[in-house]
């Protein structure tokens, strides 16, 4: 059966809406990793005083690596904060103040699970007992609100998928139903000259199917480029961090496709064979 110009809108109609579907889906999945990734993201600053000695500095790198909360902590020395600062700001202070202006610090960042204001503030209570260190910094601001964006976008992102699937359903079985109307004609016709229910909508699910499957194929490569895209620009973000739930995802979709394009072709034929001649103009 020759694919019409509206078969081919309602293909490509279709994949959009499942493209789309599929990409809330993966991002819901991942969330917990992206999450993750945000969190363990956030440095901890702990600046130490002017005078410090490296071997103290040493041992205090050596000290906050041990805790259960910390996943890594590396010291950044005088030197290193001055060449980070020029290449940043395009200026050396050194050129109008004389001297290096910045201290050493150890970059600390800590696991997922202590990012959030109440576990901060005990972390930072700990670090201060230090002789040595001056203050602890870390972006207050973006720690406090951070479970609340997390949870948030993940409300929108379930609610943005719930009527995702509704639209995926309304339009597929529209799609379908004015596909189908083209061929009212031809389905009554078999009706007429005594074919059965079975053999009239064989071809018409056969047609369905093949339909139903291009579209979710096109989604999942759509899927599937999104995906290596993003990774390819945040490399820390692991798209395989779930890979059963991802190939899931996908199996849904090619389901989606193929199952509500299939009930929709069929109950169009039972539509059309249940009507009057005269109805069908």
């Amino acid at each position: 059966m020759k694919k019409s110009p509206t078969q081919i809108y309602s293909i490509i109609g279709i994949s959009l809406v499942l493209f789309l579907l599929g990409v809330i889906g993966w991002i819901g999945i991942n969330g917990h990793s992206l999450s993750r990734i945000v969190k363990e993201d956030v440095t901890v600053d702990v600046i130490l005083h002017d005078n410090t000695r490296m071997e103290k500095a040493e041992a205090l790198e050596k000290i906050l690596r041990d805790q259960s909360f910390v996943k890594s902590a590396v010291i950044v020395t005088k030197e290193e904060a001055l060449e980070k600062y020029i290449k940043e700001n395009n200026e050396n202070p050194i050129n109008f103040l004389g001297y290096n202006p910045l201290y050493i610090s150890i970059q600390t960042s800590l696991h997922a699970e202590y990012v959030n204001p109440d576990s901060m503030a005990l972390i930072t209570r700990f670090i201060q007992q230090s002789n040595i260190v001056r203050e602890v910094y870390y972006p207050d601001m973006i720690v406090g609100n951070l479970d609340n964006l997390i949870q948030n976008t993940s409300l929108i992102l379930t609610v943005i998928a719930g009527l995702l699937l509704i639209a995926v359903v309304v339009i597929i079985d529209n799609t379908v139903r004015l596909s189908m109307y083209s061929n009212r004609m031809l389905i009554k016709t078999m009706q007429m000259v005594g074919a059965k229910r079975s053999f009239i909508a064989r071809p018409f699910n056969k047609q369905a199917f093949i339909s139903g499957l291009i579209s979710a194929v096109i989604a999942i490569l759509g899927i599937l480029g999104i995906r290596y895209f993003v990774s390819g620009i945040f490399p820390k973000i692991n798209v395989l961090d779930n890979p059963i739930l991802f190939i899931l995802l996908l199996v849904t979709i090619c389901a989606l496709g193929i199952v509500i394009s299939v009930l929709s072709t069929n109950r169009s034929v039972i539509k059309y064979l249940k009507l009057k001649l005269d109805d069908l103009y």
